[in-house]
């Protein structure tokens, strides 16, 4: 089967020096086995962001129930996906797996709820509306740390090819075949989601792979919390089969997957790249529909956005108001006594990528300034949009409890 074998990144490729290319030389340590591809992939699933994936909502949010599906689990369920889809058309499997579970490492807490409400904020500041793939470049460049053997802390520094992959991600568009880009961009030039198609066929797979593991899966979530009921989902059983000549017996995970990664398999070729046939196309555009209509777009979801709302807007305002205090260094160490989540931890975050008068940075970061208070007019409010955008779901619920607590 193997289709995509020559075209698979290696060093054999003609894009090869591209896509392993780093924005710094990366430091090295005595008998490191792995490939490039192979240290991005232990990079990310060592950094904190992929640690906090566990606590940040996929669709349902703070749910007391271990069975529903998290940003974590989604971002593993992909990576599995397209690991076999890769693997079977001959692409590198490394690089695809990289990709994978890295892609979401940007996703604000709450969801594409909080992505909304972030990019409310951002604009109201006359900043870059916030999109979660965007972010997920910006965070595995300035804002993941690792030590060194030295315990020097250093920014990921992830190969093209996997920050390709991260921003060219966006799982929310209809298409039946995803082809790969031809030119090498300069990735700060993207404007919005989806403006490119990735540069290689391995995150053409990632792409495709993201809409496929939450398809029947966000079904599963539903049914368990009685948002939706069998009767629906038969309806949509019926709807699937008069499509196509396959017939379903079931939705859940399991049968959909199966079902798009053997058609993913069979109905790609490098004349049209990553895609499926007509039917499974229409199959999987019926599904989002249902998806949509019944989960995503119903009236809980307004309740639970202007929850939302209310708790980043809160923290955003609390930490603006705060550090527009002349004394704003001495007032968030007084503060921190009664708000330790959210003052501590950003004093702290001020400390690793801030230039700021009357903070010192220790020795041992070796990263990039992000936030340059001398020279940047909106230092203040980037640092406070990426602090907050960081924060897992339970950290940031735990945050807002201190503001409203007396």
């Amino acid at each position: 089967m193997k289709k995509f074998y020559n075209y698979a990144i290696n060093d054999k490729h003609p894009d090869y020096s591209h896509v392993i290319e780093r924005i710094n030389p990366i430091y090295n340590r005595r008998l490191d086995l792995r490939s490039e591809f192979g240290r991005d992939y232990t990079r990310l699933i060592f950094s904190q962001g992929y640690r906090r994936l566990k606590h940040k909502t996929q669709v349902f949010f703070a749910v007391n129930n271990d069975h529903i599906c998290t940003r974590s689990e989604h971002v593993n369920l992909v990576e599995s996906i397209a690991y076999t889809i890769a693997s079977e058309l001959g692409l590198n499997t490394e690089l695809t797996k990289a990709i994978a579970v890295g892609h979401d490492i940007g996703h604000a807490p709450f969801g594409h709820g909080g992505e909304k409400i972030l990019s409310e904020i951002a604009l109201k500041y006359n900043l870059t509306r916030f999109w979660h793939e965007k972010n997920s470049l910006h965070f595995v460049d300035q804002i993941e740390l690792l030590q060194d053997n030295d315990l020097n802390y250093h920014n990921l520094n992830l190969t093209y090819g996997v920050r390709d992959g991260l921003i060219s991600h966006c799982g929310e568009m209809n298409q039946q075949y995803i082809q790969k880009r031809e030119e090498y961009i300069d990735l700060e030039t993207y404007q919005y989601a989806g403006e490119y198609a990735p540069f290689t066929y391995e995150g053409c797979v990632v792409k495709m792979s993201d809409k496929i593991a939450y398809l029947a899966r966000d079904i599963e979530d539903a049914l368990e919390l009685k948002i939706i009921d069998r009767h629906l989902v038969k309806e949509l059983l019926e709807k699937i089969n008069a499509l196509s000549t396959y017939q379903f017996t079931a939705i859940n995970n399991g049968s959909i997957v199966n079902y798009f990664i053997n058609n993913v398999v069979e109905n790609s070729i490098p004349e049209k790249g990553i895609g499926l046939s007509k039917d499974a196309f229409e199959i999987m555009k019926t599904i989002m529909s249902f998806n949509y209509k019944h989960i995503y777009l119903i009236k809980r979801v307004k309740v639970h956005q202007d929850y939302v709302s209310l708790i980043l807007n809160a923290l955003f305002d609390y930490l603006y108001d705060t550090m527009k205090d002349e004394n704003y260094i001495t007032l968030l160490q007084e503060q921190s006594h009664q708000f330790p989540k959210v003052t501590t931890y950003y004093i702290e975050w001020l400390e690793k990528y801030a230039k700021i008068e009357g903070m010192e940075r220790t020795k041992y970061y070796k990263n990039k300034i992000v936030y340059d208070f001398y020279n940047d007019s909106q230092a203040l409010e980037k640092s406070i949009l990426d602090y907050l955008a960081g924060m897992s779901d339970h950290f940031i619920v735990q945050a807002f409890q201190e503001l409203i607590s007396f």
